[in-house]
């Protein structure tokens, strides 16, 4: 039976092999890089040999440069030996030490520049494009998930995924990978020379391997669970600041200032509070490794002190200069183990996302333009995760050209069943067809094409009058038809007094505009997208009562030719409907006229006399 430790440990080495696979288009730029560090590496041995040239040159002893050949009785090492007879040692003779180690030093220095340049440089380029390839990745699945994934999930933490949690994947692959190729390229470089040097001396060394092993194994469990209580933390600090900030005026106005704010403060105080518990883990984590490798780098010096009748002082020098290079390389690997446990849980946020199913779309059939014929068919429909049904055994044929009102009251499901047209959601039990074909069988581009929707809840961009009328697959419409449309919806008027006309900026959500205006907008740009079918769901709810009856002109216009279907809870707005559908609980139960509906005495009645008392 496999545990869930198990579990963990393996779904965390599979996110981040996942993770870097996202290296493969950069791994060019990649691996040179790795030279680069390799670079950066080879200069510290060469550092310690260093420092067993200075210290002989101060005992007033020759440069050996035989010793350093790695094979002198090989044809290679008998051949520079031989040049050297012929002529290199009088060139050398009169070298000093005093002028030989300064120059070694600025050229190893010049070398270790062009190393680290090369793996940092190249690496933060490869790291940054792995970033932004994932972050449009993220983005652009947001832009295909179904409408059930919204309502599962506050905007706050949906954000928080593609900011904090992205940054937190930068770290892992920018810093840690950074420190696992140079500082692992020094280590080994430092152990191969020590081992050249003494290897038996270097065993020592290794004694501490296994207590590191066990300490990085362990801490990574606590680290992976700290960090990913930071990241719904810092998901409940967005939510609560992005609600705040969306409704300020509801905040100021209701007196809300002390509860959000107590409401904010203990969001973030969780926060602070994990991640002091992530940084306390960290600190005793790194002050017992560093503990166990100072054991380790005593009992080495110990029994290097004890072989110098064996070895010169400056070549033991130089071996201990080169192992006390060791720990802090080590200590820096055993670090950045917290950055690539932070990476790997929002990896792992991430990767949900993008491996969660899109919207559905399996639809082949499309049309270039329809009647616009809707028959509904024995529909009935509850939203994912709930049982209790919305849409009850609903049956409704809109003819070509008809308009169709829907009338109940809040909760009956007038915008759930017009939600379910342009399929933001997928009814399972019966069938909805459009000119004869059921909306499931259509590409959802193709289906959607031929919908026009006004939402009572107006949605606009922080862009120009023109780019929020002739948005998206609109954005080709010619001026003459952009500016039709803005005459239709009455928007001409006070677009006209605007600083900059169409090229105005609106602010974010239209918020440089009057609730009327932000509607007329969005009726501006359904009219320009000319299709056959108009969804208008309580389009006029936000206008004053001049400018309703202005747009009740213009969508009258619009609607001729046009199968629409209106939700209204004004009565007076649809009284002119070829025919109203009254809901109630998620079932019809009345439809006809105005007048009829009026003559038979039932629930329309009931709501009109309501609404008119008086």
């Amino acid at each position: 039976m496999v545990n869930e430790k198990s579990i963990t440990e393996v779904s965390g080495s599979v996110t981040y092999w996942r993770l870097m696979r996202y290296l493969l288009p950069y791994s060019g730029l990649f691996l040179i890089s790795i030279v680069g560090f390799m670079v950066y590496a080879s200069t510290q041995p060469m550092l310690a040999a260093m420092m067993e040239l200075f210290v002989n040159g101060l005992g007033g002893k020759d440069i050996d440069f035989i010793k350093w050949l790695p094979d002198q009785d090989g044809y290679l090492g008998r051949f520079i030996i031989a040049v050297g007879q012929g002529g290199l040692y009088q060139v050398t003779e009169g070298l000093k030490v005093a002028y030989l180690v300064p120059v070694l030093i600025i050229l190893i220095y010049l070398l270790r520049s062009v190393g680290s340049y090369l793996g940092n440089y190249l690496l933060a380029k490869v790291s940054f494009s792995l970033i932004h390839d994932i972050r449009v990745e993220l983005f652009d699945k947001y832009l295909v998930l179904p409408s059930s994934y919204y309502d599962e999930n506050d905007t706050g933490r949906i954000l928080a995924k593609i900011t904090y949690n992205v940054t937190q994947v930068n770290e892992a692959v920018t810093r840690a990978s950074k420190v696992i190729l140079r500082e692992g390229a020094t280590v080994i470089a430092l152990l191969i020379y020590l081992f050249y040097t003494n290897w038996s001396l270097t065993l020592l060394l290794f004694a501490v391997g296994p207590v590191i092993g066990f300490f990085v194994k362990f801490a990574s469990k606590h680290f992976k669970r700290y960090t990913k209580k930071i990241q719904n933390s810092i998901g409940d600090v967005t939510h609560v600041a992005n609600e705040v900030i969306g409704g300020y005026q509801v905040v100021k106005s209701f007196g809300g200032e002390r509860y959000e704010g107590e409401r904010f403060f203990d969001s973030s105080e969780e926060n602070c509070k994990q991640n002091i518990k992530l940084v306390r883990m960290s600190e005793i984590y790194t002050a017992l490794l560093q503990f166990f490798v100072a054991v380790a780098m005593a009992g080495m010096m110990f029994m290097a002190m004890s072989m110098l009748g064996e070895y010169s002082a400056g070549e033991l020098i130089a071996y201990v200069t080169a192992a006390a290079m060791l720990p802090k390389s080590v200590r820096q690997l055993s670090e950045v183990n917290i950055a690539i446990q932070r990476g790997v849980a929002a990896a792992e946020t991430i990767f949900e996302v993008l491996d969660r199913d899109n919207e559905r779309d399996n639809g082949q059939f499309e049309k270039a333009s329809i009647d616009g014929g809707i028959e509904i068919k024995n529909l009935s429909f509850s939203y994912p995760g709930h049982d209790d049904l919305v849409l009850k055994n609903i049956n409704l044929t809109v003819k070509k050209g008809e308009t169709v009102a829907l009338v109940g009251q809040s909760g009956s499901g007038k915008s759930t069943l017009v939600s379910l047209l342009p399929r933001f959601y997928d009814h399972s039990e019966g069938q909805i067809l459009l000119d004869g074909v059921d909306v499931n069988d259509y590409k959802l581009t193709s289906l959607r094409h031929h919908i026009a929707l006004v939402n009572q809840k107006v949605v606009l961009f922080n862009d120009t009058v023109e780019n929020n009328v002739a948005y998206g697959a609109l954005k080709n419409a010619t001026p003459e038809a952009v500016n039709s449309a803005i005459t239709s919806a009455h928007a001409k008027e006070f677009i006209d007094g605007m600083d900059d006309g169409l090229n105005s900026l609106i602010g974010e959500s239209g918020n440089r505009l009057s609730g009327g205006q932000r509607q007329r907008l969005s009726i501006a740009r359904a009219i320009l997208k000319d299709a056959p079918i108009l969804i208008l769901d309580e389009a006029t709810s936000a206008l004053d009562t001049e400018s309703e009856r202005y747009i009740q002109d213009a969508l009258e216009t619009v609607m001729k030719d046009r199968t629409t279907l209106v939700i209204a809870h004004r009565l007076s707005t649809v009284e002119k409907a070829d025919r109203i559908v009254v809901m109630d609980k998620g079932r019809i139960v009345e439809e006809g006229p105005h007048k009829e509906l009026i003559a038979s005495g039932g629930i329309y009645k009931k709501l009109h006399d309501i609404q008119f008392d008086g």
